[in-house]
């Protein structure tokens, strides 16, 4: 193993084990406090451009395969562990976790203390940092990262550049992607949906002339502020049922009135508790955010707190009281993590069918 070392940019140092690519590479740090699911999530567009520290202390240990991929390629800059697992043992592996990082040129660091480092981070918020060659200064390190300007429109980088059609006989779907996890196509064809997917920056006229039944607004990386064009989008589609997932909740309340701001250190994780406030039921939830909806914000703007995080209160369900739309800040579909909350796919189609009932009576 070739050391390494993890430089963050307030002159902390880290010393580990490099696998994966030998490259340096540098971006903002972020924990994930998942147990299982290294795959899911290096794979989610969510965490573009991020290095991802894993606060379970074992990761790799059941290698990567095919299946498990929520994009086809990961997008994380860097991956930070306690331990590395050199020898998986799974049926279904088909790789190591080095040889998957090595591939995609993406470092990864072991044998660092993860429990030190988020607690660091939980205290002083997220920072930016490199994992970097043993014989990296410390100092040009510093002063390179207080250079590295914080990247704006990450979803530019993680959209599709091109609308494409997923056949199916059922509800004609549009999503919005934004950085969409594979999981939510997943559930829709699973439901026998017709959809098509396009690009972020997708005007309503081209949206409509797709006839959509629904409309789904994915998750995605960055500020909901970095993407003014599917909040206008949202603004002027607001006639059509709409389900927002993600950063696609935030750009919801954002194209409604609402504000957002941006946390500390955020959600990342498969162990969030959420309150659903109508059924009085508390679900388990996956989640993957840096920006939440603030709460004396709603007032006016038409839209009502469906879902609360039991751990802060935040925000994590939204409805408008006029307008077919409503939104959530966790992966309803998990991957990794529960699936509590798959029912809400369900929802979004009877609120369709609702819909298109009662524009039949309308104009009957």
């Amino acid at each position: 193993m070739i050391k390494r070392k993890l430089i963050l940019e307030d002159g902390c140092i880290f010393e580990g084990e490099g696998f994966g690519s030998e490259r340096e590479s540098n971006g903002e740090i972020i924990f994930n406090t998942a147990m299982t699911g290294y795959q899911e999530i290096m794979t989610n567009p969510s965490y573009y451009g991020q290095l991802l520290v894993m606060t379970n202390p074992s990761i790799g240990n059941y290698g990567m395969n095919r299946d498990d991929f929520e994009a086809v390629s990961p997008f994380i800059n860097g991956l930070i562990t306690n331990m590395h697992s050199e020898h998986p043992s799974n049926f279904r592996k088909e790789e190591t976790l080095h040889d998957f990082l090595r591939a995609h040129h993406i470092p990864g660091i072991s044998g660092i203390d993860t429990r030190m480092l988020t607690r660091h981070i939980r205290k002083n918020g997220i920072m930016k940092g490199i994992i970097a060659n043993q014989s990296t200064s410390a100092e040009r390190a510093i002063e390179e990262m207080k250079n590295i300007a914080i990247r704006k429109n990450s979803v530019n980088q993680v959209s599709t550049k091109q609308a494409y059609r997923i056949p199916g006989r059922g509800q004609r779907i549009v999503m919005i992607d934004l950085g969409m996890k594979h999981g939510i196509l997943r559930e829709l064809t699973n439901r026998k949906c017709q959809i098509t997917v396009v690009p972020y920056s997708y005007q309503a006229e081209q949206i409509r002339r797709l006839k959509p039944n629904g409309i789904i607004i994915t998750n995605g990386p960055g500020s909901p502020e970095d993407v003014p064009e599917t909040m206008q989008t949202i603004q002027e589609l607001k006639d059509i049922p709409l389900f927002g997932i993600g950063l696609g909740h935030q750009l919801m309340a954002l194209a409604f009135g609402a504000k957002v701001t941006k946390m500390s250190y955020g959600h990342h994780g498969n162990n969030y508790p959420v309150k659903d406030l109508k059924s009085d039921k508390s679900y388990m939830t996956t989640q993957s955010h840096r920006y939440t909806v603030c709460e004396s914000s709603i007032d006016g703007t038409g839209l009502e707190v469906t879902h609360q995080s039991l751990n802060d209160q935040d925000i994590e369900g939204l409805k408008h009281m006029t307008y077919p739309a409503f939104s959530v800040q966790f992966y309803p579909e998990g991957g990794p993590g529960p699936d509590d909350m798959t029912y809400l796919y369900d929802q979004f189609l009877n609120d369709i069918q609702h819909y298109q009932k009662r524009e039949e009576n309308i104009y009957a």
